[in-house]
């Protein structure tokens, strides 16, 4: 293949991905040095799909911190951006003032509660297509390949960033994938639902866990990097906590050899 070939390909390959021709894109920054260090220009890259699952599946205590870590995501994208977030939810028992306290104020929210699955992967790609909104994040139980392609497509070409609340299998296309436990210390409250008895109770903490990121290698455990990390309600913001013991937190894991 000729070097003009070549670099056109790549190109193409690096605008599907929601990169620029260069590799460079823009980014959303967590506020924690440890993570962003390790992301696409020291942030979660803006335009394309992003998932994230709770540790295990089912399980409704795991699935409140991976919801409580989509909705750092989108608060501090929507105060970025200082634009409107879609949420696209299958049940009805999302809390505002709980969402208010981890960044994400209702004057930025904008709720959907779709009647069925098809519908509401609809409604996620219809979102996409709003130029006016910062991000759309879809509650999903199984989405197919072929729709999380599509969601990806109309990222890329609105520059809106999609998020995957995912609790069936891994959607191939996303850019980052996350993975979220609750993890205890201190005063930390029940990681349930972001109900009413999550107010005042304490700090949030989770175990972040990066197993996916386009372009950066893993380690033997198959994941790029795992972060404890907590939330500082004064500062409004994340930050690493300090695990028990005065234990380091688990190193990011190093490119291997022909990884990308």
């Amino acid at each position: 293949m000729s070097s003009p070939s070549l670099i056109q390909l790549r190109a193409r390959i690096a605008a599907l991905e929601g990169q620029a021709a260069d590799g460079t894109t823009g980014g959303l920054p967590l506020g924690v040095a440890e993570i962003d260090a390790v992301l696409p220009g020291g942030g979660l890259p803006l335009g394309v799909l992003h998932e994230i699952a709770p540790a295990a599946l089912g399980d409704g205590v795991l699935h409140g911190a991976a919801l409580g870590f989509a909705a750092v995501c989108l608060g501090r994208l929507a105060r970025q951006q200082e634009r409107t977030v879609l949420w696209v939810t299958a049940a009805d028992d999302l809390y505002a003032p709980g969402l208010a306290a981890l960044g994400l104020d209702a004057q930025r929210l904008l709720v959907v509660r779709p009647r069925n699955a098809a519908q509401a992967a609809w409604v996620v790609e219809e979102g996409l297509h709003c130029r006016g909104l910062a991000a759309v994040l879809g509650e999903t139980w199984g989405l197919d390949g072929t729709a999380a392609r599509r969601l990806q497509l109309a990222a890329r070409a609105s520059g809106v960033t999609a998020f995957l609340l995912n609790q069936g299998r891994a959607a191939a296309p996303a850019v980052t994938r996350w993975r979220v436990a609750p993890a205890l210390g201190g005063d930390a409250p029940d990681h349930g639902a972001l109900g009413p008895g999550r107010m005042g109770l304490g700090a949030w903490r989770w175990r972040l866990e990066l197993c996916h990121c386009r372009g950066r290698g893993w380690g033997e455990d198959g994941i790029v990097g795992s972060w404890l990390v907590e939330w500082n309600d004064e500062a409004r913001r994340l930050r690493m906590a300090t695990p028990a013991g005065d234990r380091p937190a688990l190193p990011v894991r190093r490119r291997r050899m022909g990884q990308g």
